[in-house]
């Protein structure tokens, strides 16, 4: 009969014990458990004292646990990153680069931020401007963690690594370039405003987010495209050329002005000069002439009648041997002609026919063999005679 069966033996086959004698008592369970992590941690395993081998080995155990989780406290912040010590979520302190150690897991924990990395957030839209025109508007901002603090405790999402449309900068960034390009005319956008708008954005970003005290500073913003929409780029193009065409004209109007003036500077200057020479020259002139007749007038005074004559025959020698016409005596019969035989000389080369009509050259020719013969002086007798014959003159032209 089976060992196991009703009214059978019941005596184990393995053991030797009646089945239900304490095989599986609890008690004996125990004992053997301790029996063996006493064995397990250097325990004889014989029959000594059970409980106290299983108190030295739970403690051993014990004192290997708390050692492996007071090591797992220590930790390394790099040279770029900050650390956040958390006890129990509650803020603690910040660590530098360098070897540290906190109380472990759960106590404590460490969060670890990089305050050196350049971070980048970028926005195109469509924009209205100032003068009610429609602009497209593409911003770019580059920026990093100014207070590690503020970055992780102030704002719930400060900067979003997988969707920036959902991070706290760039809401700030697009907000605050919406303003910006609001305030100001497209003209102004699109051409010589693009710097100064990239600075006010920038100011006005850094100014919002310090009010959120978000722990972010914006190193810099860049305006990378500012262009109004495709509906409309023919018709703005055609403006920007127009722009060009007048500010290449203004540049060579000032180019010209710059050429221009100076030489009309220096014409002017030049008249002024030949000015104020002539009316030095002039004044002096006077001045000469003044103190001539000055002198004219008192030798006048003293020889009235022969002073009168000497002006008079100077003014007529003064007049006569720049006159190319020939006084002839009217009351002499036999008439001389002065005929200018320099001239006539300096022509001897060339044929009478060619330059001195026949009959002159005739009437010349005649005249100098009169000359020769019966030569009759101009002028004879006293001074008043001279001044008489001089008056009353019969003035010919001969060519």
């Amino acid at each position: 009969m089976p060992w196991n069966e009703p009214g059978g033996n019941q005596q184990d086959p393995w053991s030797g014990k009646k089945r239900g004698s304490g095989g599986n008592d609890p008690e004996e369970l125990i004992r053997k458990l301790n029996q063996k992590l006493g064995t397990l941690f250097g325990g004889s395993g014989g029959d000594g004292d059970p409980g106290n081998q299983g108190g030295k080995g739970v403690i051993f155990l014990a004192g290997v646990l708390v050692t492996g989780w007071l090591l797992s406290g220590f930790y390394t912040v790099d040279a770029r990153q900050q650390g956040l010590v958390l006890r129990f979520g509650a803020y603690q302190e910040t660590t530098g680069a360098g070897l540290h150690w906190r109380v472990p897991y759960p106590v404590e924990t460490v969060e670890v931020i990089d305050v050196e990395q350049n971070r980048s957030s970028q926005d195109r839209s469509i924009m209205l401007t100032k003068d009610e025109n429609i602009v497209e508007i593409a911003v770019s901002a580059q920026y990093k963690v100014r207070s590690p603090e503020d970055y992780a405790f102030n704002v719930l999402n400060p900067d979003s690594t997988t969707d920036q449309s959902q991070g706290t900068l760039y809401q700030v960034l697009r907000g605050t370039t919406r303003e910006v390009i609001g305030r100001n005319d497209m003209d102004f956008i699109l051409k010589e405003g693009r710097e100064q708008i990239a600075i006010a954005i920038q100011s006005q970003m850094q100014q919002v987010l310090d009010s959120y005290k978000v722990g972010l500073q914006v190193i810099t913003v860049n305006l990378t495209y500012a262009e109004a929409p495709n509906a409309v780029k023919a018709a703005f193009d055609e403006a920007n050329k127009a722009r060009e065409d007048a500010n290449r004209y203004k540049n060579e109007a000032e180019t010209y002005s710059n050429r221009i003036l100076p030489e009309a500077r220096g014409e002017a200057a030049r008249v002024k000069a030949n000015a104020e020479a002539y009316r030095q020259e002039t004044v002096a002139r006077a001045e000469g002439d003044s103190a001539r007749f000055t002198q004219l007038v008192g030798e006048y005074r003293k020889a009235p009648e022969i002073t009168r004559e000497r002006l008079y025959l100077d003014t007529m020698e003064e007049v006569m041997s720049a006159s190319r016409k020939v006084m002839i005596d009217s009351t002499n019969s036999n008439n001389l002609m002065y005929l200018p035989l320099d001239k006539l000389g300096s022509q001897t080369e060339t044929p009478v026919n060619d330059t001195v009509p026949a009959a002159v050259a005739g009437q010349a020719a005649q005249i100098l063999d009169n000359s020769n013969n019966t030569a009759t002086p101009l002028t004879g007798g006293s001074n008043n005679d001279v001044v008489r014959q001089a008056r009353e003159p019969v003035i010919r032209e001969s060519r």
